[in-house]
């Protein structure tokens, strides 16, 4: 008996290793894996739970009630296209966000300071993979779709976090324009 606890201790310790092989970004409380992606997929909730600015942008939009879809393109040229685009409070929008490029670009959406926050970040993390809702990441050729409902009106940002390319002018904006009750 005791040599097959032993037996089943050892075998478990990895995956207990494994489990523990990440750690806590404290600057952002979110976690980072053994390989040094950023997991943002509890930090969306606690952001949104913490009144941040990106439960001021919007959700996760769901699939089932995507009012519009809008086509967006990354470039090298360091430009998003459209830069800028309107929506009305309340719209679930599905982003079919295409990059054109030959390097990695990224869309996230939020407000002018987390995006540079998290640009700073990035610099320091420079091979961070996305996880979060309000964010997509694409390698060169590649196509993908972020799905955001915009809940409120106000003027949003959203830009290309991946280190240099936000420096260099790729953002745009979004405005979201309060719905008449007439």
């Amino acid at each position: 008996m005791k040599k097959m606890i032993s037996i089943i201790a050892f075998t478990t310790l990895p995956a207990f290793a494994m489990a523990g092989s990440g750690h806590t970004d404290t600057h952002h409380g979110n976690a980072v894996n053994a390989k040094g992606h950023h997991d943002h997929a509890t930090s969306s909730m606690n952001h949104a739970e913490e009144g941040s600015h990106k439960a001021d942008a919007g959700k996760p939009g769901d699939p089932e009630k995507v009012t519009r879809t809008i086509e967006v393109s990354m470039e090298d040229s360091m430009r998003f296209a459209p830069g800028n685009m309107t929506f009305d409070a309340g719209e679930t929008v599905r982003f079919i966000v295409r990059n054109n490029g030959k390097i990695t670009h990224e869309m996230v959406i939020g407000s002018v300071d987390e995006l540079r926050e998290h640009a700073d970040m990035m610099r320091t993390m420079p091979t961070m993979k996305h996880t979060e809702s309000n964010m997509i990441s694409l390698d060169s050729g590649k196509q993908g779709e972020l799905i955001w409902q915009f809940s409120q009106p106000g003027t949003f940002d959203f830009a290309c976090l991946v280190p240099g390319h936000l420096e260099a002018g790729m953002t745009g904006k979004i405005a979201v324009n309060r719905v008449s009750s007439h």
